[in-house]
């Protein structure tokens, strides 16, 4: 709660509505649906960067190997 608090501002802390940007009516997804997508997206990014430091380190041993 803030001490601050104004006496008209009551919906505020864990009661403070939610903002949407965007209607319900024009967003089908729900939020686990949309959860799920973000996680999808982290875990090909991560997907990604494995891959890129992988190729990196095989990149660094061949290099190191033509130098001796």
């Amino acid at each position: 709660m803030d001490p601050y608090a104004k006496p008209k501002e009551p919906n505020i802390g864990v009661r403070r509505p939610n903002i949407r940007h965007v209607p319900q009516s024009l967003e089908p997804r729900t939020r686990r649906k949309r959860e799920a997508e973000k996680q999808a997206v982290a875990a090909e990014r991560r997907a990604i960067k494995k891959a890129a430091r992988r190729h990196l380190k095989e990149q660094l041993v061949r290099e190191l190997e033509d130098m001796d």
